[in-house]
């Protein structure tokens, strides 16, 4: 049996700087689960293109929120050639009623688990309308073909996973509804085999949390320091900063940098969500003690809260200035189908449009509490200008002089991305801001 496996992009006519693609692991995961007796092939569309005519008899579509029309696009085409199609990812899991109207079948949640089954149920005929498995089992090793996963994109990272799950269960993510709360984790000699058979020496750990379960972290952090390797990944801020040994441990084990949700610098919205440290001050010493590790810092932080008035944008690029912060990716608050945000905003009749394409953290789809819905747009894309203009690089190098060379090639990268995002503007005011 010859199975297609696809990754869709949002837009089949664009595609994503190379430089700030994240490294996909999903797929290769199901070809790993899939029988040697079948035929995989795993088609990332930003990468490469989707022949419809292909010879298939199955086909695996994954798919987030933004990307989801252009799934149901590629389900209805496939479906026109007379290919079964399966749809499952974040999406289907968040909405797996409307997914169902695209495909043959979906999937919810985690493929583990269900995967196999699915497989020969189709062989049998038997195909089932839906497949779940709530808490799969994490102690299997899955192959995976390195080969296939390591290409040009961020920095030529290898994705490696390690824990599901999240405890946060914060108003505006959707990690929960896919994870579920109980933090779980991949045995530590399955993920050093990993290492081991891929070959490289660079890393992604895509976990929510890396250190979400310190033991395990310090464990792992231990097992994977004599692989003399490298590695990036996303971590709590205040989690880290409480124990010595777990950031000492981290920073032996290859850590370059770590990926920190800290969303907002407004006291006021701090203390309303689920963060550990809520005070500026405390988050400002949090952040100098990672940097004197050698750790360099992405943060995320997010504009839209209801909090946020206009103001928000200059006070967020002062402290992330003032403060070094290596990198930043500045997000619109986007309301995710199945988080509360999006139940609120709805019932509040605040939300903008449900064209799931503009749900991609970048666009605003929604009527903000203290500015109007373009204000809040070309506010985020200002302040991304501002924190990436030759100035604030020069301004912030000194405190990232322990990796001068990633250093500015990640701001090189995003400083490119600003004029793709300021051009992209000009399009969306006339689609989603006039008359808004």
């Amino acid at each position: 049996m010859k199975i297609l496996l696809i990754s869709p992009t949002i837009d089949a006519e664009k595609r994503t700087n190379k430089g700030l693609m994240m490294p996909q692991l999903a797929l290769y995961i199901l070809e790993g689960l899939t029988p040697p007796e079948h035929e995989v092939k795993v088609i990332e569309e930003e990468i490469e293109h989707i022949d419809l005519e292909q010879e298939c008899n199955l086909v695996g579509i994954s798919c987030m929120t933004a990307n989801a029309p252009r799934a149901y696009e590629l389900c209805k085409e496939f479906k026109k050639r007379g290919k079964t199609v399966i749809l499952g990812g974040v999406h289907p899991t968040l909405l797996p009623d409307e997914a169902m109207q695209h495909a043959d079948c979906i999937v919810v949640g985690e493929a583990e688990g269900v995967w196999e089954t699915l497989l020969k149920d189709f062989r049998n005929n038997n195909l089932k309308r839906k497949y779940h498995d709530p808490l799969p089992d994490l102690e299997k090793y899955v192959p995976k073909n390195f080969s296939k996963i390591i290409k040009k994109g961020f920095y030529n990272l290898v994705p490696i996973m390690t824990t599901r799950g999240c405890p946060y269960n914060c108003d505006f993510c959707c990690v929960t509804n896919l994870y579920g709360k109980k933090i779980r984790y991949v045995p530590i000699e399955n993920v050093v085999r990993d290492i081991q058979e891929s070959g490289a020496k660079n890393f992604m750990f895509l976990d929510d949390n890396i250190i979400g379960y310190p033991k395990y972290a310090k464990d792992l952090f231990k097992a994977i320091k004599p692989l003399k390797i490298k590695w990036v990944g996303q971590a709590s801020v205040s989690l880290l900063v409480r124990d010595n040994e777990l950031m000492q441990l981290a920073a032996e084990s290859g850590c370059k940098a770590l990926f920190f949700g800290i969303e907002s610098v407004s006291e006021e919205q701090l203390k309303s969500m689920h963060k550990a440290i809520k005070e500026i001050e405390h988050l400002e010493s949090a952040l100098k003690k990672i940097k004197k590790m050698g750790i360099l810092i992405h943060a995320s932080m997010v504009f839209g809260f209801d909090t946020d008035t206009k103001e928000i944008f200059d006070e967020t690029v002062r402290f992330l200035i003032k403060n070094k912060v290596s990198t930043v990716s500045f997000n619109i608050l986007t309301p995710y189908p199945g988080t509360k945000i999006y139940e609120d905003l709805k019932n509040e009749n605040r939300l903008t449009t449900t064209d799931w394409r503009y749900y991609d953290h970048n666009t605003v789809v929604f009527k903000p509490r203290n500015m109007t819905p373009y204000e809040l747009q070309i506010g985020k894309i200002n302040a991304r200008k501002k924190f990436y203009r030759i100035s604030s690089v020069l301004k912030r190098l000194s405190g990232n002089l322990y990796s001068p060379v990633i250093y500015f090639a990640t701001n090189y990268g995003h400083m490119k991305q600003v004029k793709v995002e300021a051009k992209r503007l000009i399009r969306l005011k006339s689609e989603l801001f006039e008359n808004k």
